[in-house]
């Protein structure tokens, strides 16, 4: 295949306009970063956010990134199965149900410009919120520790609603769901764990609204099949990694990924 053909043939699978192999090659790389972030930092993946809205028009980009998702989902339970917080989980399905469905309702009126500066605003607020909460928690260990654990149960609804919220308008709830995670406290595998089980049930769920809404369709799907192949390899790397990375340094990557995540959106 000479090189005037590739862009063609990309855009027969995205069913956009005509991507240049330099493109593709940057959803390539995007796609191994979700496959990274599902199993070593998670909230990584708004950097894979930021690439795909670059790259595709906005809303066309969270059709094309939804099922990527869902193989990063896939790679990082059979990775962190045994590790997941279940009743963590329990507690907030019910709002990340209401935030979904408000989210669905938000996009069916908001344009571009509008779910990024929405989107970029709470990343950045909980990203907040989170380092005030894990410096008031170092400042009185045995107290805060018992104090945590009841704000965090309180604090599930809101989280829940912004993640459901997040994830179904642009795909961010990572960093919302990583938020929530680092405040109640839980170490490296146990969030890792809770958050593969967690983001597998709520994208699954999230397929028939984006085909709905018109998100997903054959063309996006062709595009997807040649993007999946990316995030086994940053999957594999992900999990190479994490047991090099301490606790501290895990948890500043993952609020450090989420500013970022929230200024790329901001900015654009």
């Amino acid at each position: 295949m000479d090189a005037t053909a590739a862009p063609t043939v990309i855009s027969a699978l995205s069913g956009t306009s005509a991507l240049t192999v330099w493109e593709f090659g940057a959803l390539a790389l995007a796609a191994g970063v979700v496959g990274f972030s599902k199993t070593a930092v998670s909230g990584a993946n708004t950097i894979s956010l930021a690439v795909f809205a670059a790259v595709l028009p906005a809303r066309a980009s969270t059709g094309v990134l939804l099922p990527i998702l869902i193989v990063g989902d896939v790679l990082a339970v059979l990775t962190y199965r045994r590790h997941a917080h279940w009743p963590t989980l329990w507690r907030l399905f019910p709002a990340v149900g209401a935030g979904v469905a408000v989210g669905t309702v938000f996009l069916m009126f908001a344009d571009d410009g509008t779910v990024r500066t929405s989107i970029g605003a709470i990343l950045l607020l909980m990203a907040a919120v989170t380092v005030w909460r894990r410096r008031a928690a170092e400042r009185a260990e045995a107290e805060d520790d018992q104090a945590s654990g009841g704000a965090a149960r309180l604090a599930a609804p809101s989280y829940g609603v912004l993640g459901g919220f997040t994830t179904m308008v642009a795909n961010a709830g990572g960093p919302v769901m990583s938020m929530y995670l680092l405040s109640a406290g839980f170490k490296k595998l146990s969030f890792l764990g809770t958050s593969a089980w967690f983001f597998l049930i709520v994208n699954t769920s999230k397929v028939p609204f984006s085909v709905g809404l018109g998100l997903i369709d054959g063309p996006s799907l062709l595009l997807d099949a040649a993007l999946a192949l990316f995030v086994i390899p940053g999957a594999l790397l992900g999990k190479a990694c994490v047991n090099r990375i301490n606790q501290r340094l895990f948890e500043q990557l993952v609020i450090g990924a989420t500013v970022l995540g929230g200024l790329q959106l901001l900015l654009r």
